[in-house]
């Protein structure tokens, strides 16, 4: 029996002017592919992006269903489950250092229907029944319950490596390509020339939900695209910022969410280090009032939720609920996987997916193809193609002004590199194509992007300049792509990065990282050693192996109150 009294004191609550902003956020797109289409998610992906990217997030509508749901995967199929779960605060943080919310809180494990149980019961204690009560209410009751809360708290399975996708044969959705399971080694998948799964980028990770549990505001590791599908339970309402405001959401953290000395100090990279903690969450009138676009979804089950590169995301579920998310990244992503790339050194943060690799063999891929001028032509591929080729330009010249500079000034011998990607010892970014490095001793690399290192490591001797092998292979598919593309016709004159605008990153990521290098190299490396794991003898990448357990590791700039682990949360 409903307690309409109950839903009508709770809504009544809800009325307040204060919370009318809720019906100002204008609707994402939704799409309803055809069984065809849905045959082929990235190709399919790649044909609205021009449109949904605008919206930072947008709805796909599966149009086939899974004949085996969430219960009976997690029932049938995965025997033993359990989760742990994160306790959650129900309140806004008051914006200064001394009230950091976070989520790190451990809450208890669960069996799929013991957190079922405890989910809708706590559900029934709030409103007593789901009649009646509209995404509208919820989405009402949740920013109250967050804006005037105190001591209230929910609990949240988050990170949870596995999925529900059925292994049935007969499962139509299991065995679809839209099984997330399989999404990120598709064909058309930059992840694909990952060498290994990472849970949460490549593999898929759930996310088990009550009422209220949230992810708090947060960009994608590496601004890569992200993909959740809705398994099971009670709705989910996200919010989303088109990437071509990322900067200016950054500023409305700083400047009118948190009052922090230290965030406004470093600027946008202080809001994007702070952000990472994935722990930020406040309203979106606040981002309404900055002028800053946002957008909503109301995901159902059988609904997918796309993000998009450099979109920031958050939202809250309206009961207990099942999703599963994970990455993926198509050719459009590689220039702001150039930025992310840049901004991580910057913060000297490890790196999760080797970017700079990534996109060299990409490229070569693109340039030994025989259907090289079929693939740009087709409209779903030119987009990728395109950003594919002009990063890996950006890329090739860039190294060809450092390489040139470096053997003009500095008397070093030459080496090949056949490892593969190492990591930078000063700001871990990952080093593909050059990087210097002692063949003696095999430690501490150093990337390129360095104008101020030392003339010697701390064995003594003198650095070799390791390069790949295969360079004046990459070197002849960049002139190729710039002479059969004609690639400086119709493009602007930013389109490279000319030796003046090299020798200005330089001397930005110099900046940060100068501190007297030459003169105190064993003091500084004694304070801030290379990742653990580097090999005394040949070094080799070192990447966050789980998403959910990298931590920030900040040292230029500092900021004192950033101590979290970081989290990814859906």
């Amino acid at each position: 029996m409903v307690d309409k009294s109950s839903i009508t004191r709770e809504s009544s609550k809800l009325d307040s002017p204060d919370l009318n902003w809720t019906n100002m956020i204008p609707e994402c797109p939704i799409y309803h592919p055809s069984e065809q289409e849905f045959e082929h998610p990235l190709v399919y992906l790649q044909k609205i992006a021009p449109e949904a990217s605008k919206y930072g997030i947008c709805k796909i509508v599966s149009p086939i269903t899974a004949t085996n749901h969430a219960d009976y995967v997690l029932m049938k199929e995965k025997k033993d489950f359990k989760f742990e779960t994160i306790v959650q605060p129900l309140r806004l943080s008051k914006g200064n250092e001394k009230d950091l919310i976070t989520f790190s809180k451990r809450g208890r494990k669960y069996t799929y229907h013991e957190f079922k149980a405890m989910a809708n019961k706590a559900f029934s204690n709030k409103f007593c029944s789901s009649e009646g009560l509209s995404s509208s209410d919820i989405e009402k009751a949740f920013w109250h319950e967050m804006i005037h809360g105190e001591k209230g708290a929910v609990e949240y399975g988050v990170n949870i490596e596995g999925s529900v996708f059925s292994c049935d044969p007969d499962d139509k959705l299991g065995t679809s390509k839209f099984n997330l399971k399989n999404l990120a080694r598709l064909p058309q998948s930059t992840l694909r020339l990952v060498d290994r799964g990472i849970p949460g980028i490549t593999d898929p990770m759930l996310y088990i939900g009550m009422l209220f549990s949230m992810f708090a505001w947060h960009v994608e590791d590496h601004y890569l695209y992200s993909i959740n599908y809705h398994h099971s339970g009670a709705n989910k309402t996200w919010y989303g910022v088109p990437s071509y405001a990322a900067s200016q959401f950054e500023k409305t953290v700083l400047n009118h969410v948190y009052c922090n000395k230290a965030l406004k100090e470093h600027g946008e990279n202080g809001a994007f280090q702070f952000l990472a903690q994935k722990t930020s969450m406040f309203p979106p009138n606040v981002l309404l009032q900055q002028d800053v676009p946002v957008y909503k979804a109301v995901q159902k089950p059988g609904e997918f939720v796309i993000t998009f590169p450099r979109s920031y995301h958050a939202g809250f579920s309206h009961g207990f609920n099942c999703g599963e998310a994970v990455n993926f990244a198509i050719g459009d992503w590689f220039p702001l996987g150039a930025a992310a790339s840049k901004r991580y050194a910057y913060l000297r943060m490890l790196p999760i997916i080797p970017y700079e690799e990534l996109l060299c063999k990409e490229a070569m891929l693109i340039y030994k193809s025989s259907k090289v001028i079929s693939f740009k032509n087709k409209p779903e591929d030119k987009a990728s193609y395109h950003a594919i080729v002009q990063s890996f330009l950006q890329l090739m010249q860039f190294y060809k002004t450092l390489l040139s500079r470096l053997n003009s000034s500095r008397n070093l011998t030459t080496s090949s590199n056949t490892l593969g990607s190492v990591t930078c010892s000063i700001c871990y970014r990952d080093c593909y194509v050059a990087y210097l490095l002692c063949k003696q001793c095999y430690s501490n690399p150093i990337c390129l992007f360095h104008d101020i290192v030392p003339q010697t490591c701390l064995c003594g001797r003198k650095y070799t300049v390791f390069k790949r092998n295969d360079l004046l292979e990459l070197e002849h598919a960049a002139k190729s792509f710039q002479q059969n593309d004609n690639w400086h016709e119709g493009k602007s004159a930013g389109t490279f990065i000319s030796i003046g605008a090299a020798s200005k990153l330089q001397r930005r990521v110099a900046d940060n990282i100068k501190h007297n290098v030459e003169k105190k190299t064993k003091n500084y490396r004694r304070n801030n050693p290379p990742p653990s794991g580097m090999s005394n003898k040949r070094p080799r990448i070192l990447y966050n192996s789980r998403k959910h357990d990298s931590k920030l590791i900040i040292k230029v700039p500092a900021i004192s109150s950033l101590s979290a682990t970081s989290e990814k949360s859906k």
